[in-house]
């Protein structure tokens, strides 16, 4: 009787790791930048969390911009606590995680961000240690860093898993995508990036403009970089922003949204990574984090 109900326990505890990944559970940390600003860049993160999270995915935004944070502005919402909080144990990470539109838990940057860069390693210690807490019940962490390249900028990118490099047509943006990722690459080769082409006219717009960032990296850094997707120029796009609305939750039939949902999709099917370059967690994150700022 006693082996049967040791057997149970075993087969019921098997259930509920199957249910609840654990906490050493790591997410998947990426980076969204852009060359340059007015790209659509915080709109797009926001607005493809929410989407990854209505496929069952669990995000969380962390508002990276420094001086120019914009995450909960967008969403109409105002938050008590920020990073800076955090920072002087005035408050632990679950009390400055907020709620969103849509439910999309994020933490404002504030003016802690630019204080993070700041810290000590035991502070960094504690800020990993925090962010570890919360980081093995979610699927993703985005950290939606400010436009350009600044150092701030490069110890995100270069410490994450991945960055998204948001573009659009236009000949200026295109070329500052392309000075971010020389820059990058050529001071950590390991970064990984995918391309998001916004305001868009059709398919083979967004297609010709990825493939002449392609051609050129292919061609000047031996780099091949994926197009994960596209964004239409959509008027509901601007009509949120006035709403201090998600414009995938306002407008949920517009193209724009329809648009992100496709990639969001196409994301979520990404199989996790194995062996050299596998995902790291927020604890592999601050270790790269630390060992840049000692260089």
């Amino acid at each position: 009787m006693s082996d049967q109900a040791q057997t149970l326990r075993q087969i019921v505890s098997a259930i509920h790791q199957q249910a609840k990944p654990s906490g050493s559970h790591a997410a998947k940390i990426v980076t969204v930048a852009s060359g340059k600003g007015g790209v659509g860049k915080s709109n797009f993160t926001l607005n493809f969390a929410l989407a990854l999270q209505s496929l069952g995915r669990r995000v969380l935004v962390f508002d990276a911009d420094i001086g120019m944070a914009n995450i909960d502005v967008l969403m109409g919402t105002s938050a008590p606590y920020n990073l800076i909080h955090l920072l002087r144990r005035e408050k632990t990470i679950s009390e400055i995680v907020q709620k969103g539109a849509g439910a999309l838990p994020y933490i404002a940057g504030g003016s802690g961000m630019a204080e993070l860069f700041r810290l000590s390693e035991e502070d960094l210690n504690y800020f990993a240690d925090q962010v570890n807490e919360i980081s093995g019940d979610m699927d993703y962490i985005f950290f939606d860093t400010g436009a350009g390249l600044s150092k701030e900028n490069m110890k995100f990118i270069m410490s994450a898993d991945e960055c998204l490099v948001v573009t659009t047509p236009e000949p200026t943006s295109m070329t500052d995508a392309y000075a971010l990722i020389k820059v990058v690459h050529g001071t950590d080769n390991d970064t990984k990036f995918k391309l998001i082409v916004n305001r868009v006219e059709n398919e083979a717009e967004a297609t010709h403009v990825a493939n002449s960032i392609q051609l050129t990296t292919r061609r000047f850094l031996q780099l091949d970089i994926p197009m994960l997707g596209y964004m239409s120029d959509d008027r509901h796009v601007v009509q949120a922003v006035k709403k201090q609305t998600p414009f995938s939750l306002a407008f949920p039939g517009s193209q724009a949204a329809r648009d992100l949902r496709r990639m969001a999709g196409q994301y979520a099917s990404i199989p996790a990574e194995t062996g050299r370059g596998a995902l790291t967690g927020i604890k592999g994150f601050m270790q790269k984090w630390m060992k840049r700022t000692a260089k």
